[in-house]
């Protein structure tokens, strides 16, 4: 029963760690289950391409600590427990930076007694990733500044480092290496999305992500599942398989483009996945692709609704408020989907997104659509899973409180799947713009993107239009809105409990909730900021003023994205977006802390299995829910290890 079900397992540091469930699965066909279990052991198989992305030596520390706490009985309790705290984190971000701050965590030992604790690993059998001729002891000298020191290669990713700093110097990720943003600026990228730009022998080199390049090991092993998915798989999806395959072993552009068109095209598949180089949020230019692994199926009975809203995209698209030069005279191949998530590995898990619109190529979108999906399982897992004293305790009144409880699970599924569908797959750049908008933009693209499909999905939440589509009822129509609204105002807020160092925000998604109450304050009479028993408030207190300047906002993004103005985009996030008082996130860190509440989550993911009858052939594939971020993590390792394709099981 689902009302027995455990969604929140533990608290570690502010990160929540919540169990995913995936209801259906057991009721597919078993076509259908066997294409899922292909698919979910490709998305583990390039599981550590995003680690080795994260930081050139994430995957080299994750073997230390994983080998720590497997061979740990001789290691003092002390130790080991705080050994467990930082690898949960670890894993949980997907290497040593927070995911949301982009910020370095350390391990609060000292160097002593981390090379104390691998060496009693070693004693009692664990393998350390030693290099050829290396000691344990000289890989803990080298490992040790990563592991224990802030001020060593202390961000992920840094899109504002300050005047006269380099974005790329400053930021310690392993899409480059060597390299500075002038040498890049004029230096011709020929595989942008899919390469690390290194300097080798004074010059700029490629090392592109292909079978026979960078990761060739992985993508082998991830080309060898999906072509054992081929067979099971509908024509249409076949298709996108068989070119997401050609792309990954050629790299080649075309060939990414085909792949792009075929899964854009695959629109009745009830199973769907996404591999390979998606998201560049972790490239501080907007251009490198991070790797990720989704698998999924319809949910049908939610999708009804979604699928709604993209049947309806053109009218949605004829009344956006901006200028009619950036609207989409006819609006092509909007394909909305309700999905139940088996896995998400890379930069797409454990922590998650609720909504998902892909491709990302603008010039696929115009011309041939794209697809928006909602993660319904995600947004059920984070609904049952936040403290309810999280919407009582920023909330200005009892009424609001009331209001979020009731209506703000619904409120925010629908605003992610508006967002998804007729925000990002909305708009058109101008005529006179020959380039790609984050070519244009730059670091600010994705941000400014984000803020565009914020901004669309509040402007239209209160229109009847949606009344009228049977999407909400016309009782609870003004309930939903203020929910929404007071929501997303209190979320600006609360947001600042995640970055707990420094005074800036750098993850794009909160950059832009930041930049549309900044400037509603700032530009409107929606919003007060109101003061309690030395507590701070944001309150939404006019919805149509809230709406107005919603589209006024919207009309100046659309701009900016249309046209391709970094200039413009650059003020708008340095003035709104990007800088706050640490007085305030402190009183909000307090507030969050007193009441032990999260500041962000990481997933367990559901465990397949496939079962096998006596010559081999798979006759039926389970599901589990493990509970258990240690155990799910380690298995995955042991997967990663084996030497070869291997479909045949998940190590025990």
């Amino acid at each position: 029963m689902t009302s027995e079900r455990r969604y929140l397992l533990e608290r570690v540091d502010d990160a929540a760690v919540v169990q995913l469930y995936a209801d259906g699965f057991a009721d597919l066909a078993l076509r259908e289950k066997v294409l899922i279990w292909h698919l979910y052991l490709a998305a583990l198989a390039g599981r550590d391409i995003y680690y080795d992305q994260r930081h050139a030596q994430s995957l080299e520390m994750r073997a230390v600590v994983e080998a720590v706490l497997t061979r740990g009985r001789d290691i003092s309790p002390s130790v080991l427990q705080e050994v467990r705290r930082y690898t949960k984190l670890f894993w949980i971000n997907s290497g040593p930076y927070n995911n949301v701050t982009a910020r370095k965590f350390v391990l609060r030992l000292t160097q002593r007694e981390l090379l104390e604790a691998a060496l009693a690993a070693a004693t009692a059998g664990a393998v350390l990733p030693t290099r050829p001729g290396e000691s344990i002891e000289l890989l803990i000298d080298r490992l040790a500044p990563m592991f224990l020191d802030p001020a060593v290669d202390p961000t992920v990713t840094n899109k504002t480092p300050g005047p006269g700093r380099d974005m790329l110097a400053t930021s310690f990720n392993n899409l480059y290496s060597g390299v500075s943003l002038s040498q890049v600026e004029n230096f011709s990228e020929r595989y942008g999305l899919n390469s690390r730009l290194a300097q080798s022998d004074g010059r700029l080199v490629e090392e592109v992500y292909r079978v026979n390049g960078r990761y060739d090991r992985e993508i082998r092993r991830i080309i060898g599942h999906l072509r054992d998915a081929l067979p099971f798989a509908t024509s249409s999806m076949g298709d996108a398989l068989t070119a997401l395959i050609r792309f990954y072993e050629s790299g080649e552009e075309a060939d990414r483009v085909a792949y792009d068109v075929a899964w854009v095209r695959d629109q009745d598949s009830p199973v769907d996945t996404i591999n390979g180089f998606v998201e560049v949020y972790m490239d501080p230019r907007g251009v490198k692709g991070a790797w990720e692994g989704i698998v999924s199926y319809v949910h049908e009975a939610k999708t009804r609704a979604i699928h709604t809203l993209a049947a309806h995209a053109q009218w949605f698209e004829d009344r956006m408020p901006w200028d009619p030069r950036f609207r989409k005279p006819d609006v092509a191949g909007v394909t909305a989907r309700a999905i139940e998530v088996v896995i998400e590995t890379g930069d797409s898990g454990p922590m998650t997104a609720v909504g998902i619109n892909l491709p990302n190529d603008q010039a696929i979108r115009e011309r041939y659509g794209s697809k928006s999906v909602t993660l319904t399982n995600v947004s059920d897992a984070y609904e049952r899973s936040t403290p309810e004293a999280m919407r009582v305790e920023f909330s200005w009144s009892a009424e609001e409180a009331q209001r979020a409880i009731k209506w703000g699970g619904f409120a925010q599924e629908l605003t992610t799947a508006m967002h998804e569908v007729i925000g990002h797959g909305s708009g058109r750049m101008s005529p006179a713009v020959t380039e790609p908008p984050h070519k244009l933009l730059g670091e600010q693209y994705s941000a400014i993107e984000e803020a565009r499909a914020d901004l669309v999905a509040l402007y239209f939440l209160p229109d009847s239009k949606l009344v009228d589509l049977g999407i909400i009822s016309a009782e609870a129509h003004d309930d939903i809105v203020a929910a929404e609204y007071e929501h997303y105002v209190r979320n600006a807020l609360v947001q600042l409990r995640r970055v707990r160092e420094g005074t800036q925000i750098e993850e794009d998604h909160m950059r832009n909730r930041h930049l549309i109450v900044n400037w509603l304050r700032s530009h409107t009479s929606a919003v007060d900021v109101r003061k309690r028993n030395g507590n701070t408030y944001f309150v939404m207190v006019d919805a149509i003023a809230f709406r107005d300047g919603v589209g006024c906002l919207l009309g100046e993004v659309q701009r900016i994205k249309g046209e391709g103005d970094a200039a413009a985009a650059r003020d708008l996030f340095e003035t709104y977006g990007v800088h706050f008082d640490p007085s305030l996130r402190d009183e909000i860190v307090a507030r969050v802390d007193r009441l032990q509440l999260p500041s962000y989550t990481g997933f367990v993911m559901p465990r397949l299995e496939a079962r096998r009858n006596e010559s081999g052939a798979i006759v039926d594939v389970e599901i589990s829910y493990p509970c258990d971020l240690e155990t799910q993590m380690l298995e995955y390792a042991a997967f990663a290890r084996q030497d070869r394709h291997d479909s045949g099981h998940m190590p025990a």
